[in-house]
């Protein structure tokens, strides 16, 4: 029998596998850990938005707080009932977050602080339209058509906030792919 250590030391190891070959589940990963960031972000805004919009940002930053974490829950929980590696140290999600915070942003306007939290789901966004073409590729349909739902979820959430804004929602986006 193996032990904790050594069954952590070949899961650290099998995760740098999947993340040098492409796979649903190291993409996933990436979405995972892009949630914890995410979740920071908007923990930062739901704390410090300033302004006289700043009644309506702090709600709808708390409405999107909950839905991160229970996405990251979710997804977790997807990826451990496919016998899939999930992110679960602040070492792993640091390492695998592609989106990116800062403790000075709690000082940026609040209109600023909405377009970074827009720029950040259409970041994420290019990592779920990834993971859902390698679940597709492996075959894992459970996993593909939770992250359609994820898809969909993070375009309402640009949309509000553009709406937010002011803006149409694709307006200022770029459209890329990884």
């Amino acid at each position: 029998m193996q032990s904790p250590a050594e069954l952590f030391a070949e899961e650290v190891k099998q995760a740098d596998i999947d993340h040098h070959t492409p796979t649903a589940g190291a993409m996933i990963g990436h979405i995972v850990s892009n949630l914890v960031v995410l979740a920071n972000k908007l923990q930062l805004v739901k704390w410090y938005a300033k302004g006289p919009q700043a009644p309506v940002i702090k709600q709808q930053a708390a409405k999107l707080l909950v839905q991160a974490q229970q996405q990251k829950d979710q997804l977790g929980t997807l990826l451990v009932d496919e016998n899939l590696l999930t992110p679960t140290t602040t070492k792993e999600f640091s390492e695998y977050a592609m989106l990116e915070e800062n403790g000075q942003n709690k000082y940026e306007s609040a209109e600023w602080q909405i377009e970074n939290l827009v720029r950040d789901y259409d970041t994420e966004n290019l990592f779920i339209t990834r993971a859902i073409k390698l679940a597709d590729k492996e075959e894992r349909p459970v996993v593909g058509q939770f992250l359609i739902g994820l898809l969909g979820e993070n375009n309402h959430n640009i949309a509000e906030l553009q709406a937010m804004l002011g803006n149409d929602p694709r307006e200022g986006l770029e459209e890329e792919e990884l």
